[in-house]
């Protein structure tokens, strides 16, 4: 019997059916669209960076810390690892036999009336019990490979999961990052707003001051009163607009809405940030959702053999062994051992096309597989491009603004000067201080946004899960030169 056992192990060792996997072809494009204009190609990745090293800024970097800790997206993710984890285990079982032990007694009674006991001479004992251990073995020969084939799309799918944890890792450092980004900006527009809010009333008190000499007119106090009435408006709206956005960043965070914990304001925030894009064939090992798609296509492709395996016969083993006896003292007794081998072959005949039909199905399959996984690379290079060209038009598009801010800000303070000289009326200052609060509001958004178009390049090169796998795991933060930092002591 072990010969063979060994014999049927070996054969079925070097038996696969179906495809071998192999990556389909891309034509990679030599440069990012847009490339040129950032930073040398040879430079190393933007998207290599780790996390902490780019945002900078202590509340940021905290935020960023707790939601990898607490988030519940992170958590559901490494609990899906450990699901598929056990279930690879339980695929790669099938390729081993399955053994059980028994214990068991028996009690019979024979009828002398009919039945088996009826013939039987007087004097015989018609009652007759008994107790047996046994061992029995079932093996399903894995000939064709059909567990080698699921076992290997398991282990795409393992492998598929643990990326997923790194994609969900991924997009809550850029969403968390967004988040903040966003707050800053909007408490600097709520103080801006307020200051401006301080000024309007000045200028209202002077205008009152000036009808009660009978300088100005009750229509330039009115005038100076909407201007106060429209900036104490925008007050509420914003401060409803920061507590919402406080809100998100909890749950983010994996907390109840409250307070959130600022770092340095948008003014103060580093802008200087060098882009380089790197290789393009990099991104294809850097970006989690490219390497999900692709173990996703290596999956698929291993289902194509276990289908193929179906078609063919079934080759297996069946044995079972033990002791018997009617008294449990003489079970161990000499002749009371038992034996039986039964290997077997299962052949299908008639199965009305389902197996052919689930081929078809797993190469269909298969086939979807390797579109999606050549689109998702196309989108990752668009997702780049446009990344590289945001950055760099929403710069052009900051520099602009400043200019105006700093050019209405001198408009304003001209017109003042034109009222209180008599030469003009409030109308002209009304007029520069509306454009100058909307050009300082337009700057603080478009600070923001330039803020943005770092993290959106950041996440669509590949970054974001560097440094911080082993810190949602642990808690603990991964430094750049692979030591274990303590954590950030919280406020």
């Amino acid at each position: 019997m072990k010969k063979l056992l060994l014999i049927l192990g070996l054969v079925s060792a070097c038996t696969t059916v179906g495809p071998d996997y192999k990556r389909p072809n891309y034509a990679v494009p030599g440069s990012f669209r847009g490339a040129e204009e950032t930073s040398p190609e040879d430079a190393a990745s933007f998207g290599d960076v780790a996390w902490f090293e780019l945002f900078q800024d202590p509340a940021l970097q905290e935020l960023i810390r707790a939601a990898l800790k607490n988030n519940y997206d992170v958590r559901i993710a490494a609990e899906r690892i450990l699901e598929v984890r056990a279930r690879l285990t339980i695929i790669k079982s099938d390729a081993y036999p399955t053994v059980d032990a028994s214990l068991a007694k028996e009690w019979n009674r024979l009828s002398r009336s009919g039945g088996p006991g009826a013939n039987l001479p007087a004097g015989i004992d018609l009652d007759n019990e008994q107790w047996s251990l046994g061992i029995g073995l079932t093996w399903e020969v894995d000939f064709w490979g059909k567990v080698r084939r699921a076992s290997e799309a398991g282990l795409a799918e393992l492998l598929a999961s643990e990326l997923s944890r790194r994609a969900v890792i991924q997009s809550l450092v850029a969403d968390l990052a967004v988040a903040y980004f966003e707050l800053i900006e909007l408490d600097a527009e709520l103080e801006i707003t307020k200051r401006e809010l301080e000024s309007r009333e000045a200028s209202l008190r002077l205008v009152t001051l000036r009808l009660e000499q009978g300088v100005s007119t009750k229509l330039e106090q009115r005038q100076a009163e909407g201007l106060v009435w429209d900036a104490a408006g925008l007050v509420p709206d914003l401060e409803q607009r920061i507590e919402q956005q406080e809100n998100l960043i909890q749950l983010l965070i994996g907390d109840n809405p409250g307070d959130v914990n600022r770092g340095r304001p948008l003014l103060e925030q580093n802008r200087e940030i060098l882009v380089p894009a790197g290789l393009p064939s990099a991104i294809l090992e850097r970006r989690p959702d490219i390497r999900i798609a692709e173990e996703n296509l290596v999956a698929a492709n291993a289902r194509i053999g276990e289908a193929k395996a179906l078609l063919y016969p079934s080759i297996g083993l069946t044995a079972s062994g033990g002791v018997a006896s009617r008294d449990l003292k003489d079970l161990f007794s000499t002749d009371t051992g038992f034996y039986a081998i039964k290997p077997f072959v299962t052949v299908p005949i008639f199965n009305a096309g389902r197996l052919r039909a689930n081929v078809e199905v797993t190469e269909s399959q298969q086939r979807q597989a390797a579109m999606d996984y050549l689109q998702t690379i196309q989108q990752a290079f668009r997702e780049v491009s446009d990344g590289l060209i945001v950055y760099e038009k929403t710069r052009e598009v900051r520099g602009f603004r400043e200019k105006a801010e700093t050019t209405l800000k001198d408009q304003v303070r001209l017109s003042e000067l034109r009222y209180r000289g008599g030469v003009t009326g409030y109308l002209e200052v009304l007029d520069s201080k509306r454009d100058h609060l909307d050009a300082e509001l337009r700057l603080a958004q478009s600070l923001r946004n330039e803020l943005l178009s770092v993290v959106l390049l950041y996440r669509a090169l590949g970054g974001g899960w560097q440094g911080a796998e082993e810190e949602a795991a642990t808690g603990e933060q991964v430094g750049a030169s692979g030591l274990v930092a303590a954590p950030a002591a919280k406020k």
